[in-house]
């Protein structure tokens, strides 16, 4: 994000800043009080509705204001400054004021990993804070999970329920302190306390129990992740078949022993929001870990108390020659969103924890580990959410204020505020009472939070998802988007891209404009418009839905499509329906679909890889999995009348000799080769040379990187999400900026 300076200054004269960005509550005013000192200047810093504002009198304020945005503090972000000359006051004094009080445009920035400086007092006998699970300073530690309110003071956090002790209150008054107004100050003696010793939590995953933590943004399950049997026991009690598990390891020297990571990966693992990084595993951990996949999720310690968790195993129960690996997994019952409440969690945890370990800090807005990878070179987010949000996107232009509710899985709202775009912490699925609860509150915090009253909200153009109809309840007035138009968007509005730009949307399934179901899409898009310029050749599923979770149907579609359905029940004799699929896929009415996920879906089935889907996307990570060195079948791909048709491919992995290794690097090369080449004519017959990457398949790091380098060897300009997910996680983003183009737009042609 570019820092923008507008000044009317005169030199020498007293001078009023105001910094925008994200400059509250992460030491910006005590840096700024120690900046003025250091060059003799009078005046004052105090936060304000829109952040902070500074006036500096004296000799050098020109060097202050040189100095101001080189030196901040780690958390602190600066959007803009804007300087002007006023009236002398004849002041060598300068003095932190309170906060002023208005309409908010100013943000909380987001939760942050312990630093370096409370780690080392952590563990210092000497420290006040010594082996405190609950220390951080205006450099770490709970930010948006405690907010309540802006501006951000404690009086407005979790934090109000806990008087300051005088050491405590001392530090916080005291400008030359790391823990100036760092509003989550606490000490064992004036803050939170936990339910069990970290002796006792240790011993617990040491015995190979399953415990339950509160963690900054909700609870999570820990416990052994080099124990096969305790980790199918949580698989087991939390209904789990092979979704993946997330690991953490105590610190970046023990990364090395379960997974490889170049120097980008060991960087983002180490970074202040901590996300969980997914990494070439070595497969030595639990097999029931990541089952079938060649990637495992890593964090390191986000919190004090996970600090203190990994000395206690290591210290009290060693292991010869390796290091301790937990899982660290959200804390909810199958299916429904991560639970945060003391109460609620050791009432609907009890049948999964062995031992429930809570405090008293509450959790104002739950939020989930973020999930994010190296992917062409770049971090590319599988999951956005804590230590991220809720940092905001910057837009091409002011727009007018606009809430948006994303779709039905991995949802997310966004809302609009001049030309930033707030994207809220991933939600989930909106298919149970708890995940619209969520919805709820979310929405409801987000807006509060950033003081904007949205004028319409844009929700997908499917009728009948649960976001849709939660959107209509509103009584505001909606605005439809059409699914993959909206993914495009997405990448579009990160990049500050209005256009015209070629989209290609590699994703599972969305509502088309036609009615039918679209995947796997070729778009012009043009401000609030788009073009459906080409889509995947159809293919039919058998079974409607049931076949997007059985890839042996998607696979039996196949073999049909190929005169060969009467190969059918031989491929797939386990398949109880197998022998009447044939006469099924005869039938007119068979639902079909241009999606590239159900693509991903028959290549695996073809290649006996994933014949029934026990989470979403399964199958598709085990074809990635299986895919070492992309190759191309040559003539694997037919275009024509701007449909891409892969069948020549398909054709050829549908052969029974075909190893699923061998098979597996055919498909993406073949197909990451045959979108390139999809894209290139396009791009020669409109002109353009700009194209955004989209959807949910895009999450496959082998297609991501192999279409971006084909493109860029085109003469063009691909563009793929960085600053929220490619799948379903970044669909509100671009249903806000399609609605705010599309309100621009209107009033436009209203005053013309």
């Amino acid at each position: 994000m570019t820092m923008r300076v507008e000044t009317t200054a005169q030199v020498g004269r007293r001078l009023r800043l105001h910094v925008r960005g994200a400059v509250q509550g992460v030491g910006f005013r005590p840096y700024v009080y120690g900046l003025a000192a250091h060059y003799r200047l009078g005046g004052f810093v105090a936060n304000d509705p829109h952040g902070v504002v500074i006036e500096v009198e004296g000799e050098r304020t020109s060097d202050f204001v040189t100095a101001l945005p080189l030196e901040k503090p780690p958390l602190a972000r600066i959007d803009a400054i804007s300087i002007q000359s006023i009236g002398a006051v004849a002041s060598d004094q300068f003095c932190i004021r309170a906060s002023e009080h208005g309409k908010v445009s100013t943000r909380i920035v987001a939760d942050a990993a312990t630093c370096p400086q409370c780690l080392s007092e952590l563990f210092d006998p000497g420290s006040r804070f010594h082996l405190y699970p609950f220390i951080n300073c205006t450099h770490c530690g709970p930010r948006y999970t405690i907010a309540e309110r802006l501006p951000y003071d404690r009086r407005t956090t979790a934090m109000k329920r806990f008087p300051l002790c005088a050491a405590c209150a001392s530090d916080y008054a005291d400008p030359n302190s790391r823990r100036f107004h760092a509003e989550a100050i606490a000490c064992p003696q004036c803050g939170p306390r936990l339910s069990h010793s970290v002796e006792a939590v240790a011993a617990a995953i040491a015995a190979g129990k399953i415990v339950a933590i509160k963690g900054l943004g909700g609870y999570q399950l820990v416990c052994d992740a080099r124990a096969d049997d305790v980790v199918q026991r949580l698989r087991l009690r939390k209904q789990r078949d092979q979704k993946p598990f997330a690991v953490m390891v105590g610190t970046v020297d023990a990364v090395s022993e379960i997974a490889d990571a170049n120097t980008a990966e060991l960087a983002l693992l180490a970074s202040s929001p901590r996300p969980i990084v997914l990494l070439t595993s070595r497969h030595c951990l639990a097999g029931a870990i990541a089952p079938e996949l060649s990637r495992v999720g890593v964090i390191l310690p986000v919190a004090p108390l996970h600090h203190l968790l990994f000395q206690a195993l290591h210290s009290a129960h060693p292991r010869r020659g390796e290091s301790w690996v937990i899982v660290a997994t959200s804390a909810n019952p199958s299916g429904e969103p991560l639970l945060a409440d003391n109460r609620e969690a050791e009432r609907r945890l009890d049948a999964i924890a062995d031992l429930i370990v809570t405090h008293d800090r509450d959790i104002v807005i739950r939020a989930d580990d973020s999930v994010a990878a190296i992917v062409a070179g770049r971090m590319q987010f599988i999951r956005r959410a804590r230590g991220y949000v809720p940092e905001p996107i910057r837009l091409a232009r002011p727009v007018p204020p606009v809430l948006a509710v994303g779709g039905a899985l991995k949802v997310t709202v966004t809302a609009t505020r001049g030309n930033e775009a707030f994207v809220s912490q991933h939600i989930g699925d909106l298919d149970t009472a708890q995940g619209i609860r969520f919805f709820q509150e979310t929405v409801q915090h987000l807006t509060s939070t950033l003081d904007v009253e949205p004028i319409v909200i844009a929700h997908d153009l499917h009728p009948n998802m649960a976001s849709t109809r939660l959107a209509e309840a509103s009584g505001r007035r909606l605005i439809p988007v059409q699914h993959h138009h909206a993914h495009a968007a997405s990448a579009m509005a990160e990049h500050g891209i209005e256009g015209p730009a070629l989209a290609l949307v590699l994703d599972g399934f969305g509502y088309g404009s036609d009615g039918g179901n679209w995947g796997g899409e070729l778009f012009r898009c043009d401000g609030a418009r788009f073009q459906r310029l080409g889509h995947l050749a159809p293919l039919k599923m058998p079974g409607g839905d049931r076949a997007a979770r059985e890839p042996w149907r998607m696979a039996a579609s196949v073999l049909h499509s190929l005169g060969r359905g009467d190969a059918i029940p031989r491929r797939f004799a386990v398949q109880p329906q197998a022998a009447r699929l044939s006469t099924l896929l005869d039938q007119p009415d068979v639902l079909v679909t241009t999606s590239a996920g159900r693509m991903f879906d028959a290549a695996a089935g073809l290649l006996g890889l994933c014949s029934v889907q026990s989470y979403e996307g399964e199958a598709a990570m085990k074809l990635e999995a299986r895919s070492r060195s992309p190759r191309i079948a040559p003539g694997g791909w037919m275009i024509k009348d701007g449909v891409l048709s892969i069948h020549p491919l398909l054709d050829r992995l549908s052969a029974d000799a075909v190893d699923p290794g061998e098979g597996a690097e055919l498909f993406h090369g073949t197909f990451a080769a045959a979108c390139v080449d999809w894209i290139a004519r396009a791009a020669r017959e409109s002109g353009l040379t700009i194209v955004t990457l989209s959807g949910g398949c895009f999450l496959n790091a082998i297609l991501a990187d192999n279409i971006e380098r084909g493109c860029v060897a085109a003469g063009l300009k691909p563009l793929l999400p960085r600053q929220v997910p490619p799948n379903d996680g970044g669909l509100s983003l671009g249903q806000a900026w399609i609605a705010a183009l599309q309100i621009v737009e209107h009033r436009r042609e209203g005053n013309a």
